[in-house]
């Protein structure tokens, strides 16, 4: 299915370089699976944008609704849960064009606000939110196999 093999081949290739073989691995086998993506691309609160380049896949941006962070309040907001490039596509404005969706997308539904979770040591992506006008609003765990990371809540008003 296209959703899981892009979503397993875009986040291989963001986190392999700088995580353990062993670590990836295990996060890939357990909340990667085929199986897994092909119901969330059917549940409930799960919107999904494919990004195109040339006729070829270029990335993807998976929206949620549903589950955000208490420090939120009751915002009416929505989640930006996963937001990747293909690598050959990186730098030809895919993220852009899918941040861009993602932003319409939310407001259309009448969102107030839309937030996301990024790895604290994922500079270029805390770069990338940051020109967007998002903003740290907190910070979680995020374990990647048996390595416990921390992400940043980034969070921005529509």
């Amino acid at each position: 299915m296209l959703i899981a093999d892009l979503s397993q081949q875009t986040f291989y290739d963001t986190f392999a370089a700088d995580n353990k073989k062993e670590d990836m691995d295990m996060f890939l086998n357990k909340q990667f699976t085929k199986g897994r993506l092909v119901l969330e691309v059917g549940a409930p609160g799960n919107i999904f944008l494919l990004a195109y380049n040339n006729g070829e896949v270029a990335g993807y941006a998976k929206l949620r609704e549903g589950k955000q962070p208490k420090s939120l309040g009751t915002k009416n907001a929505m989640e930006i849960a996963r937001l990747y490039a293909v690598t050959a596509m990186i730098g030809k404005g895919i993220g852009r064009a899918l941040m861009q969706a993602c932003i319409d997308k939310a407001r259309a539904m009448g969102k107030e606000m839309i937030w996301l979770g990024v790895w604290e040591r994922n500079q270029r992506a805390i770069d990338f939110y940051h020109k967007w006008g998002f903003e740290k609003f907190t910070e979680w765990d995020f374990l990647l196999g048996r390595d416990l990371q921390r992400d940043w809540l980034m969070k921005k008003s529509l």
